[in-house]
């Protein structure tokens, strides 16, 4: 069971995402922390990826994709997993239909977390993040002391956070992503629209409720 989970920017990806693991059994593999976890084994696609990050460019597609591909064929994989923010383009979707022909599976659905551009706006604009563990919060202010235990951490608001950023954020979305959910339908997976407005329980009910047979 792979399960991809998308939606614009602050739909509440990252929230869900863990809710939805406990409750299915199965882990997250998010692009983030998979990079981030390959550079410190010093495998030989981490230290590929760090070349580039060394340099200020962006990882390639077919680095990231090696990495969850190594990611996919490890035994903490074998019940399914839920991805989180690794197709974000068409050619992302088709990189990963590939690695998955490969491992002999496919994915299976797309959840797609829906909300609209204005209370996107309102969500991330009150956002904040520590400067040291990365914790968003979204119920403090700039200055205040990052909750997670032992973090020492102040929580900031990240310039990408700024209404006008988000704005920019949304159209790239619309220009780069939002074509992705046509390229799966297209191509036979179950694609389930769930609306993201509502408390964290409401939503994550409504995604399990989606994925029922």
């Amino acid at each position: 069971m792979i399960i991809v989970l998308f939606g614009k920017p602050g739909a509440g990806k990252g929230t869900q995402a863990p809710l939805l693991a406990a409750a299915l059994g199965v882990p997250t593999l998010a692009t983030g922390d998979e990079l981030r976890a390959a550079i410190r084994s010093g495998s030989a696609l981490g230290l590929e990826a760090k070349a580039y990050m060394d340099r200020g460019d962006l990882v390639p597609d077919a680095v990231i994709l090696g990495i969850i591909k190594q990611a996919l064929s490890e035994p903490r994989a074998a019940k399914g997993v839920l991805l989180d923010g690794v197709v974000r383009t068409v050619p992302q979707a088709e990189g990963l239909a590939a690695v998955c022909a490969d491992l002999g599976t496919q994915v299976d659905a797309v959840l797609c977390f829906d909300i609209d551009d204005d209370e996107i706006v309102r969500r991330l604009a009150s956002r904040t993040i520590c400067d040291t563990c990365q914790h968003p919060r979204g119920d403090a202010e700039p200055g205040d002391p990052c909750v997670q235990p032992g973090c020492p951490g102040k929580l900031v608001r990240r310039k990408d956070d700024e209404p006008e950023a988000i704005r920019n954020r949304l159209d790239v979305y619309r220009r780069q992503t939002a074509p992705v959910l046509q390229w799966y339908r297209t191509h036979g997976t179950k694609v389930a629209t769930i609306d993201a407005v509502g408390s964290v329980e409401e939503v994550t009910a409504r995604a399990l409720s989606a994925l029922a047979p």
